[in-house]
C-alpha cells in the first residue's frame, strides 16, 4: 500500500514519518531526493547554476541553501524557475522509487512525504493522503524557532505553501502534531490499526 504524507512547513512531517518507519513502513522522502539532484555532478544543480548564477554555490562546489532560500522565497517567479528546474527529476525519482517498494512487498506500507504535495499537483498519485497538521501560529513560532528565522522572513516560507487549513480540509487522514510527541504517536498507532497494517 502507498500513502502520501504532507503538511506545512514546521508542522512535523519528519516526526510523524518517523513514527510510522518505527512501526514498518518504508519511507521515500522528497526532501532527501530534492537534495540528492543539487549535490555538485548532477545535471539539475548544473541547470541552477545556470538560470541563478555561480553565487548559489559555495567554494567547495556545494550548494549554498541560504543563498538560494533567498533569491526563491522573496521572489515568485525565480521560485517558479527553480520549481521548473527540480521538480520534473524529483518527481520522477519519487515514482521510480515508491512503485518498486510496493512492488517489492506490496503488503507493507510505503509512505512517500512530499512536503509540497498540492502544491505539485501530486495527490492523484495517490488513494489515502494524510496531512500533518499544526496551526498557522504555531507553525510560525517552530519555524522562527527551528531556523532562527524573523516573523518576515517565516511568514514570506509560508506563504510560498497551499495554507495549512486547505491542505487539512482535502486529506484522508489528519494528524495533529500541535501537542507533544506522544499525543501524535496515538493517532499513528489509530491510523496504522485502521489501515490494517502488520
Amino acid at each position: 500500500m502507498i500513502m502520501g504524507l504532507t503538511g506545512g512547513i514546521a508542522s512535523g512531517k519528519s516526526t510523524v514519518s518517523a513514527m510510522f518507519v518505527d512501526k514498518g513502513a518504508r519511507l521515500v522522502d522528497a526532501d532527501v531526493i530534492a537534495r540528492e539532484v543539487m549535490l555538485p555532478g548532477h545535471p539539475v544543480l548544473a541547470a541552477a547554476v545556470q538560470q541563478f548564477g555561480e553565487d548559489i554555490l559555495l567554494p567547495d562546489g556545494t550548494l549554498n541553501r541560504a543563498r538560494l532560500g533567498e533569491i526563491v522565497f522573496n521572489d515568485s517567479e525565480a521560485r517558479q524557475k527553480l520549481n521548473d528546474l527540480t521538480h520534473p527529476a524529483i518527481r520522477r525519482e519519487i515514482k521510480n522509487r515508491m512503485y518498486a517498494l510496493e512492488q517489492e512487498d506490496p503488503q507493507r506500507l510505503t509512505l512517500v512525504d512530499i512536503p509540497l504535495l498540492y502544491e505539485s499537483e501530486l495527490d492523484n498519485l495517490f488513494e489515502e493522503i494524510t496531512v500533518v497538521y499544526v496551526p498557522r501560529e504555531l507553525q510560525l513560532a517552530r519555524l522562527m524557532e527551528r531556523s532562527g528565522l524573523t516573523l518576515q522572513q517565516a511568514e514570506g516560507r509560508l506563504q510560498a505553501q497551499m495554507d495549512i487549513e486547505l491542505k487539512r480540509s482535502r486529506a484522508n487522514y489528519v494528524i495533529d502534531n500541535s501537542r507533544d510527541p506522544a499525543y501524535a504517536k496515538q493517532q499513528v498507532d489509530v491510523l496504522w490499526d485502521r489501515l490494517g497494517l502488520l
